[in-house]
């Protein structure tokens, strides 16, 4: 049947997280005629299925972890938990999501679509049968799991299977060592299941301290999480119970068995259903290719924002920042520029693995001489008074300007208390300043001016 032009708008938004939606609301402020379009729930991953979800269950295994730490010294009996009312807990904040997400683009005027569009050309796509045009298009789809082109493949589950588990498993195999696997991990061995992690390359988190990765690697031994390095997967096989893991280690052909078998080799751009080609839009393996204004290379009429762009981190806390940016970009082309600031990131496991600024190696690279202050701190008071057996940190500072360039700790605080040295390091601040603050005591926080006392 032939499609008939249907519509045609100021600009059409592809994504409906948090940076489609912020692109898409301030195109709007000037009356410009905006759609919006997902090929899923609207409101994006985190919000339905990633980083929201995934905090809310990890705080009931912290809460078995800590009263584990505790058994004896002032709690009689380990809590048991009801991992349907867990589950029901967690829908409670993700099913409102999409209504409320659609009703509040709807009241702004904001055209909805329900479906992935298809470029057909430099200006129209095709969704829902229909073929649309626009002015400008804004790309805001995210990242999805990368697919293992392995037998068996249609065996794996991936973290949104995880945190859907009507049940925790008796054991599972995770594929790969970044956050996901590494948090969900810590997750479920805590509670009970026996987890064993395939990790191809020599360590975990390559991105983070390797001083405290190898401290995590040890914590999450001790919880019961056995470690494969230099694994590489080869296929999956469906057994009457269990799943049958193929790998190659170390030259040898091996196998291991568990309930579950999931796919954590990390995440994507969501590009590839869109056609891109098509508008002559020039990608590459980090995503769509954009300038500072995050306004494509090659095609100026579309913008990427979120972590489909190939300009920054995919991490949450900048999407908003990108689909401010694209917008405003669209309303007014070339008013704003994306200037990366000082973004810390963190690992959901117990402890927390914490990162902001430089690592040790671009840290020394960009600068003649660099102060690391780097220690174990398990015997210091706030790990001893939760009966804590890992603490530890790493923090970076230029010998020349004595300001602080890199911190990376590792504590059960560490993902709220890093962002003092995030404010730190935005604000260029010397170890000389920083420790003239006055901090809450006795809280982690303080700690870090301990921290830098003495240079290891």
């Amino acid at each position: 049947m032939k499609k008939t032009k249907n519509k045609h708008y100021d600009v059409f938004v592809i994504g409906s997280g948090i940076a489609g939606q912020t692109a898409a609301e301030i195109c709007r402020e000037p009356k410009l005629s905006v759609a919006i379009a997902d090929n899923r729930e609207f409101g994006g991953t985190c919000a339905n299925r990633g980083c929201d979800s995934k905090k809310i269950l990890l705080q009931f295994s912290q809460l078995v972890y800590q009263s584990r730490n505790l058994k004896g010294i002032g709690v009689k009996r380990l809590p048991k938990l009801n991992w349907k009312s867990v589950q029901k807990f967690k829908r409670s904040f993700s099913d409102p999501i999409p209504p409320n997400t659609e009703e509040k683009l709807k009241d702004l005027g904001i055209s909805l679509y329900h479906q992935s569009p298809k470029f057909i050309s430099k200006n129209e796509v095709e969704v829902e049968g229909k073929v649309v045009s626009a002015d400008h298009f804004i790309i805001a789809t995210g990242n999805i799991p990368r697919e293992l082109d392995i037998e068996g493949k249609e065996f794996l589950k991936v973290s949104e299977d995880v945190l859907n588990f009507k049940k925790v498993p008796k054991s599972a195999t995770f594929i790969g060592s970044g956050y996901i696997a590494m948090e969900f991990a810590c997750m479920m061995a805590t509670l009970g299941c026996k987890v064993t992690i395939l990790e191809r390359d020599k360590t975990s988190l390559a991105k983070f301290d390797d001083y405290l990765v190898e401290k995590l690697i040890a914590k999450l031994e001790s919880l019961g999480v056995k470690f494969v390095f230099n694994a590489d997967v080869t296929g999956v096989q469906k057994l009457k119970k269990n799943l049958k893991v193929l790998y190659a280690h170390n030259g040898k052909s091996k196998s291991h068995k568990s309930r579950k078998v999931i796919n954590a080799t990390g995440r994507v751009p969501a590009i590839e259903a869109l056609e891109l080609d098509k508008a002559g839009i020039e990608t590459d393996k980090d995503g769509i290719v954009v300038n500072d204004h995050l306004q494509s290379k090659s095609h100026p009429k579309v913008y990427a924002c979120g972590d489909v762009s190939n300009k920054s981190p995919s991490l949450t806390s900048l999407s908003g920042l990108q689909g401010y940016i694209a917008g405003n970009n669209v309303v007014k082309e070339k008013s704003k520029i994306l200037d990366v600031p000082c973004v810390p990131s963190t690992v959901f496991t117990t402890p927390n693995l914490s990162s902001v600024g430089y690592g040790e190696a671009e840290a020394k690279a960009r600068y003649k001489n660099v102060k690391v202050y780097q220690g174990d701190c398990s015997n210091w008071f706030n790990a001893k008074k939760e009966n804590e057996d890992t603490y530890a940190y790493t923090i970076l500072v230029n010998e020349r300007t004595d300001e602080i360039v890199g911190a990376h700790i590792l504590s059960s605080k560490a993902n709220e208390s890093i962002n003092v040295f995030a404010a730190a390091i935005y604000n260029k601040m010397t170890v000389k300043e920083f420790k003239r603050m006055v901090l809450t005591y006795p809280s982690y926080s303080m700690d870090f001016k301990k921290m830098m006392e003495n240079k290891e």
